[in-house]
């Protein structure tokens, strides 16, 4: 089979089943596991696949910059952030992560519900300094300008100074076996940092991010109270997931 081939074939395992195993791919076309692994690493430099112990998962195309993610899935998002908004209490206080979803969130919260936001994203406060009823507090630390979230260690000390009834937590990737993922390490701390402050942690994930992996594992199921999602209750992932016990909140 020729480069071009095995390219199109491993492509189309990602698709049909959601993983690519190098042995069993390696075993199928009858070549080496370290052809398999080559031709992996090739789509990942592509950013085709998000490479694994064993093989490769689907890439999640939520990593682009902030800006580029404005544009990705807006329908899906407004739709989680309704969802994810109509948790918000009267009273309650919240714990808003950075990102396009979690935005959206901030846009979708009622102008006469009163509530404390507690965010470190810059955009998020400034989407909330006209909301009439909102409490803000912003948390500080070192921009991660991809995302437009304060990270590093002063942001996850001072994220350990607050708390919260509810956690409503970004995530690029949502896979059964690589768990919830994100592209940069101390993205994923951060998240971890605000989700542990929160007596309820939801994630927000749009459709294109069900089923696909990044670098850097955020949190394990058993750490959130559900998934928020706009993905078809059918989806082979979400199907997986509620298998595994994880609440699955369809938008």
């Amino acid at each position: 089979m020729l480069a071009a081939e095995r390219r199109d074939h491993l492509l189309g395992l990602l698709v049909r089943e959601g993983k690519i195993v190098a042995k069993d791919v390696a075993a199928e076309l009858g070549i080496s596991e370290d052809s398999v692994r080559r031709d992996l690493r090739d789509l990942a430099a592509e950013g085709l696949c998000q490479r694994v112990y064993g093989g490769a998962l689907p890439a999640s195309p939520a990593v682009v910059d902030y800006d580029a993610r404005r544009a990705v899935a807006p329908d899906g998002k407004r739709k989680v952030a309704a969802a994810a908004a109509a948790l918000v209490r009267p009273g309650g206080s919240v714990i808003l992560d950075g990102g396009t979803t979690a935005l959206a969130v901030a846009q979708a919260l009622p102008k006469d519900l009163a509530c404390t936001v507690i965010t470190h994203s810059p955009t998020i406060a400034t989407q909330l300094i006209d909301h009439p009823r909102a409490e803000l507090f912003l948390l500080g630390g070192r921009v991660f300008k991809h995302s437009a979230v304060a990270c590093g260690a002063a942001a996850v000390e001072a994220a350990q100074n607050v708390s919260a009834d509810l956690c409503l937590l970004g995530v690029t990737g949502v896979h059964p076996e690589a768990g919830l993922t994100t592209g940069d390490a101390e993205e994923a701390a951060m998240k971890r940092a605000l989700a542990a402050r929160a007596a309820e942690t939801y994630i927000l994930a749009s459709y294109e991010k069900i089923g696909t992996a990044s670098p850097y594992r955020v949190l394990p199921w058993e750490k959130i109270t559900g998934l928020i999602t706009d993905a078809d209750p059918q989806d082979t992932a979400i199907e997986r997931l509620r298998t595994l016990g994880v609440g699955v909140l369809l938008a």
